[in-house]
């Protein structure tokens, strides 16, 4: 899965300019102790020494610096999902991984850190553009599976491919949505390998 691709963020400033990670390194932090929700720019300017005019030179709104945060963890989360997709065996195998990477991606990454779940939770709830790119990508590779296992014969071919790649997206969404993740966190160890055999049940040709 590739992570380059994600749209970019709202910022202002030059692209390279090590102020903005600056502010995106001390607000990960200062939203890590204090909450996204509770935080203002105007804490922000205060915590990290530099004024709230200055910090709107880089982004335009706390939404922005948040997408930001957002846009790392999820290219983490990617990384992971593609380092264990690198060595299966075959399309059925893919399907087994990515329903357990990405349970277990997300959970180690938005999980191990209330806050950091915050900005998750607000990304989700308010469909960030870096969100909305996350889910696009995912279809992707499940689409890119699909078509692999189609051609090797492991799947069946008989339903249209949207439809089939909509129907296993919306299975994998709790693996995959931190709202959702959320409220199965007792589930998180059985439910990736229920939900992909199920799925593969129905892929079988």
């Amino acid at each position: 899965m590739k992570t380059t691709s994600s749209p970019p963020t709202p910022s202002r400033g030059p692209a390279d300019h090590e102020v903005r990670d600056q502010v995106v390194a001390a607000a990960t932090e200062h939203f890590s102790r204090y909450g996204y929700e509770k935080t203002t720019v105007s804490d922000l300017a205060k915590a990290i020494g530099f004024s709230k005019a200055y910090i709107y030179k880089f982004f335009e709104s706390k939404q922005a610096i948040g997408e930001m945060i957002c846009a790392q963890c999820i290219a983490e989360i990617e990384s992971s999902v593609a380092a264990s997709l690198a060595d299966a065996a075959s399309p059925p195998d893919k399907i087994r991984r990515l329903f357990k990477a990405f349970t277990e991606a997300s959970l180690r990454l938005l999980f191990q850190d209330r806050k950091l779940y915050e900005i998750a939770a607000s990304a989700a709830t308010e469909q960030w553009a870096v969100v909305a790119a996350y889910e696009q990508r995912v279809q992707q590779l499940l689409r890119d599976v699909l078509q692999e296992g189609r051609a090797s014969g492991d799947f069946e071919r008989k339903t249209p491919l949207d439809e089939t790649v909509m129907a296993i997206y919306l299975a994998l969404r709790p693996c995959v949505n931190p709202l959702m993740l959320q409220h199965s966190l007792h589930l998180a160890d059985e439910a990736p390998g229920h939900l992909s055999s199920l799925v593969l049940r129905s892929l079988s040709p």
